[in-house]
């Protein structure tokens, strides 16, 4: 479970428990080497051959490989500007003047904010007493069970590393594959499963669905790295010019979850990843992917331009009607939040946008003991991953608001999880075998 506590405030998180409870065990050490060179991207070596230096013995079953997502790219020992004593959560602190800038670490600006930030201030005034509140009520509770710690024993913690290798290209190949010969799609598979019997290369990948139908995750080869895919999962690795094999898999979501590539300076400055601009985010055909009633829900940003693009046109273009505004507050092992709340460097929050597809009043009518009410104004409590835009899971802490057996999709995800459809031009991203490591049976 990744809910460790549920308060009328919202849910405080475990991330990383969320991830190793996913089901990344491997049976046999046969993974799958794509077919045929496709083009420059063929890898070089065989798959077969690196599993077999991977796989261990667990419980004394031969050949049973489990991996763990590494544990120190959630060790947030403490927060990256620390706050003054009156913002400390984790000693019930009481609350500061907004946007004290002295706990921020900065220097008192002495200019006057331009439009995008008295816009952001005075959103922040609106819900800032909502965040500490919410947060404060949480963290005791994580405190009080143990899952958050005051003191921390890991004190000479090493930073995190990231191989260098992990960003081996998939947004590239995404524009390599648009060079692949043409595929017939009257003659081409809508979907590719990956069994032990079967071989995919990089033009499946980029051009069909695939899924993992098995109670136990697989390994793919891809351009000579290798990605974990859970159990029960499927992904369509593509960029936005490339959805038509999603389209073509004929599934209606319940629940979409959407991570725009927003457009801003940072993104532009450190060249992370490709952004989008609003009008391209409005090409995202929802209205074919989605089950009347959807529940859509999409992170944004905290420019307030983001904030009302999504509801005052995003929305409506979909015919989404906005029913609340969550919000995602990260925190330390300690319990502090990893920016001062009233910092105006960056803020400890992201904001998440909830609304429902509003189709047409029959369906709506025969649709109506689906609908789960969604409440406003609840927080997302967790520890972040140091790995840039690894977001906080959705699946429990939306489980009371659809249906059990809802079919849900994400939108430019960077990971997969068990009982989704993925879709993105790095969806595999964080799948990548260096961010796992091996457990040993003990």
């Amino acid at each position: 479970m990744s809910v460790v506590h549920q308060l009328g405030a919202g849910w405080l998180l475990d991330h990383l428990s969320f991830i190793n409870q996913c089901g990344y065990e491997m049976h046999g050490s046969l993974m799958h080497p794509p077919r045929a060179a496709v083009g420059a991207c063929a890898p070089a070596a065989c798959a077969a051959t690196c599993a077999s230096r991977d796989a261990v013995q667990l419980g004394g079953e031969r050949g049973k490989t489990r991996y763990v997502f590494r544990e120190e790219f959630f060790d947030i020992l403490k927060p990256r500007i620390l706050a003054t004593a009156p913002e400390r959560l984790s000693q019930g602190g009481s609350e500061g003047s907004p946007m004290d800038t002295s706990s921020s670490g900065k220097r008192k600006r002495k200019c006057v904010f331009n439009q995008g930030e008295l816009d952001a201030l005075e959103y922040h005034t609106k819900i800032r007493e909502l965040i500490w509140d919410g947060t404060l009520r949480l963290v005791q509770e994580g405190l009080k069970s143990g899952f958050l710690h005051c003191t921390t024993t890991k004190l000479n913690c090493s930073k995190n590393v990231v191989p260098g290798h992990t960003g081996c290209g998939l947004a590239e190949l995404c524009e390599m594959a648009k060079q692949f010969p043409a595929i017939n799609d009257s003659d081409h598979e809508t979907v590719r499963a990956i069994d032990d019997e079967t071989f995919i290369s990089e033009q499946d990948l980029c051009s069909c669905v695939i899924e993992n139908n098995s109670s136990c995750a697989k390994m793919i080869m891809l351009m000579d790295q290798k990605y974990l895919v859970p159990p029960k999962s499927s992904f369509l690795l593509s960029d936005i010019s490339c959805l038509q094999p999603l389209l073509n898999y004929k599934k209606k979501y319940d629940v979409i979850v959407i991570d725009p590539p927003w457009e801003n300076k940072s993104v532009k400055r450190s060249n992370r990843y490709g952004y989008l601009s609003s009008w391209q985010i409005k090409q995202v055909p929802v209205s074919a992917l989605a089950a009347p009633n959807c529940l859509i829900v999409t992170w944004v940003t905290n420019r307030q331009k983001h904030l009302r693009f999504v509801k005052d046109e995003l929305y409506p273009h979909w015919s989404v009607k906005t029913l609340a505004e969550w919000h995602w507050v990260k925190i330390t092992r300690s319990g502090e939040f990893v920016f001062p709340l009233d910092s105006s460097h960056k803020k400890p929050y992201e904001v998440l946008v909830l609304g429902r597809v509003q189709g047409s009043v029959e369906e709506a009518l025969r649709k109506s003991e689906e609908i789960f009410p969604i409440p406003d104004h609840r927080l997302i409590v967790s520890v972040p991953c140091s790995l840039h835009s690894h977001k906080p899971p959705l699946t429990e802490v939306l489980a009371g608001f659809v249906k059990p057996d809802a079919e849900c999709l994400e939108l430019f995800a960077r990971n997969l999880q068990p009982g989704w459809t993925s879709w993105g031009n790095e969806v595999l991203k964080f799948q990548h075998i260096d961010y796992f490591t091996v457990l040993q049976d003990e």
